[in-house]
């Protein structure tokens, strides 16, 4: 479909987002310029044997004529580009291509703007669907469970002379052979196992049940067929082995010694207690909410589907790209030489986009701005885990980015609670080693 609004440009519609508009600009106006552009040069422009501002034009044009038409046939270029995306009112996602065109007619300028524009939304229906809402009450046995994580995190190694048992910690040296030689990756000194941890083959680990300090043994262990080292898949080696130490685990039991370990400074368990329950209760708020969230974002993708702007999907999978290469810096890896790809990223930068779209449109909809209110309720619960939750917040309202996080999760519990309102939501018990991620 073509529109010949103006005598100089036409726009036409080559998909569903992207648009090309054909422009003419007469040769004689980028002349113009170039002269105007020259002329300005002039004014400042510094040449040896030359007095600032007296240097022939002729010269001037000699230096910087291509640089001067260069420019001019950009802000020609982006003129007639602007004032036509004005004209018919298109909302431009990302920046233009611009093709020009290699037959001209006679002393114009003709070239191609191609770009994309934002679709058109329309908040779907949404009231045919069904949203279960997962529901669980911290109890003391909630409390209990945590605890018991909490010591197990905390465990200690003591060294004992008696016979390893599950979930002992051996010091070992080993060395495999396979037909009488060594093989990569078979050999390890001081090398640290827990009895039944899973760190080695289950036919290695069941060799060490029984053994104690300055033990040797030697043994056969066949590979699984589908192991990850080919040479090795199927194949049977000896391993000779060596213990070190035999170092038992020690729990600490819930005391006064385990509080203060956890920021009681008093060693008071009952305020130990009160501590973890209230930290596990906020911990729970927020994975029941992540659940339900999941849901409401899928179901507005559900009713709502739509095309998005292959430039905005670029920018993000970048930007996720960029964020993931920092990340894994972070955790000290080296990643001069270890490439992230954004087209790894595209399938879920799509699915932002698509998101970021949709709830911008429902906000304005269905009148869902983030209140300042909302902003500091959340900043206040950042805060709450703090020694000092005045500071937190004062460091949040100093932060312009750290603020918009803020700002942006209220207005995600804004579209999450009106989705709630106009849905069908049954409330679901959940087990607690299932929320927490401890289910076997």
């Amino acid at each position: 479909m073509t529109d010949k609004a103006t005598t100089d440009a036409v726009i036409e519609a080559s998909s569903a987002l992207e648009r090309r508009i054909e422009m003419t600009v007469a040769l004689a106006e980028i002349d113009k310029d170039v002269g105007q552009r020259l002329k300005q040069m002039s004014r400042t422009v510094k040449m040896a044997g030359f007095r600032p501002g007296k240097v022939p034009m002729k010269i001037v044009a000699q230096q910087y004529g291509s640089q001067a038409r260069s420019e001019a046939i950009g802000a020609a270029v982006e003129k007639a580009y602007g004032e036509k995306v004005r004209e018919q009112n298109l909302r431009v996602a990302g920046y233009p291509r611009i093709e020009p065109t290699a037959d001209a007619s006679p002393g114009m300028l003709e070239f191609t703007a191609v770009f994309e524009v934002y679709p058109e939304i329309k908040p779907a229906d949404i009231s045919g669907q069904a949203i279960e809402k997962p529901i669980l009450t911290v109890t003391e046995t909630e409390v209990d469970k945590t605890l018991d994580v909490l010591r197990q995190q905390r465990t200690t190694y003591v060294e004992t002379d008696r016979g390893a048992m599950k979930d002992d910690r051996l010091v070992i040296d080993f060395v495999g052979r396979r037909d009488g030689e060594e093989f990569p990756g078979g050999k390890a000194s001081d090398f640290a196992v827990m009895v039944g941890g899973g760190q080695m083959l289950p036919d290695f680990e069941a060799q060490l049940e029984g053994l104690k300090a300055g033990d040797r043994k030697t043994f056969d262990v066949t590979f699984p067929g589908d192991y990850q080292t080919k040479e090795l898949a199927g194949a049977t080696v000896e391993f000779d082995l060596s213990v070190k130490k035999v170092e038992a685990p020690h729990v600490p039991e819930i005391d006064a010694d385990f509080a203060r370990q956890l920021g009681v400074a008093d060693g008071d368990v009952d305020k130990m207690r009160v501590e973890v329950r209230s930290n596990l209760e906020r911990e729970v708020k927020k994975r029941l909410l992540a659940k339900v969230k999941e849901q409401v974002m899928e179901a507005l993708l559900k009713v709502n589907p739509i095309e998005v702007p292959k430039a905005l999907v670029e920018m993000e999978s970048q930007q996720m790209a960029e964020a993931a290469r920092k990340d894994m810096e972070s955790r000290g890896m080296a990643m001069k030489n270890i490439p992230v790809e954004p087209s790894w990223f595209v399938e879920q930068a799509t699915r932002r986009v698509k998101l970021g779209l949709l709830l911008a449109e429902l906000v304005k909809a269905r009148d869902l701005h983030v209140k300042p209110e909302q902003v500091r309720s959340i900043v206040d619960e950042f805060a709450e885990t703090f020694e000092d939750p005045k500071e937190v917040v004062r460091w949040y309202y100093s932060q312009p980015q750290r603020l918009a996080e803020a700002e942006a999760l209220a207005l995600e519990n804004n579209v999450v609670d009106w989705v709630l309102a106009n849905t069908q939501v049954s409330e679901t018990p959940i087990a607690f080693d299932a929320l927490m991620g401890n289910a076997a």
